[in-house]
Formats: structure tokens, C-alpha cells, sequence
């Protein structure tokens, strides 16, 4: 059974930093792309930033290209997103989900097939 469990949410001030990890289990990690998603008022579901099987290809979605990092540890199952710079806009509950790997890097939420339970992050003064 695959699962995906989400942590390192937490309310943060302004410009402040989070780094979220994401242990995987269940599945081989290593043979699969991951990502963070998050949901936004009024919106659908974004794929914040991904990242291939190899840790090689990442993606960016560009309200957060050059303030978040994605990376993984094939050896502990896990991936994480540092997020620096945090803005209020932030504020929501961040996924990781994962997909077989693809040739092309999926950058779409929808094209994630596992998703865990969420780890709140909220951007407040």
C-alpha cells in the first residue's frame, strides 16, 4: 500500500522559511517522480514543484520559482521542499503524490496518481 506521509507545516511570519519532508513507504521510491501540491482559495489544485525519479529534472510553478527547492533522499524514501521567502499567499495545506515515472516530468496535479494527507502551512504576521 503506498503512503505518503507530509510534515514540517507550521505558521510562519513573512519572509520566513519552512522545509517540508515528505517519508514515502510502500512502494519503490526510487523507481517513482514525486511532487507538492497545494490547493488554492477558489482554485484548482497546483502542482507546486516536482521532481523525477533520479532527483535530475525538476519543475517550478512560477509564483514560487526562486524562493522553493525540491529534493530527495532515494536512500531514506523521502522528499522535501525548503520554502524561503514565504509570502501570505502561501497559506494553504501542501500534498506530496507520486506517479510512475514518466519520461516527461508531470506537472500537473492531476497526473499524479498517489496522494498523502496534507501538512498545513500558514503565512501570518
Amino acid at each position: 500500500e503506498v503512503q505518503l506521509q507530509a510534515s514540517g507545516g507550521g505558521l510562519v511570519q513573512p519572509g520566513g522559511s519552512l522545509r517540508l519532508s515528505c517519508a514515502a513507504s510502500g512502494f519503490a521510491f526510487n523507481n517513482y517522480d514525486m511532487s507538492w501540491l497545494r490547493q488554492l482559495p477558489g482554485k484548482g489544485v497546483e502542482c507546486v514543484s516536482a521532481i523525477d525519479s533520479a532527483g535530475i529534472s525538476t519543475y517550478y510553478a512560477g509564483s514560487v520559482k526562486g524562493r522553493f527547492t525540491i529534493s530527495r533522499d532515494n536512500h531514506k524514501n523521502t522528499v522535501y521542499l525548503q520554502m524561503n521567502n514565504l509570502k501570505p499567499e502561501d497559506t494553504t495545506v501542501y500534498y506530496c503524490a507520486a506517479v510512475p515515472h514518466r519520461t516527461i516530468l508531470p506537472t500537473v496535479a492531476q497526473e499524479y496518481d498517489h496522494w498523502g494527507k496534507g501538512t498545513l502551512v500558514t503565512v501570518s504576521s
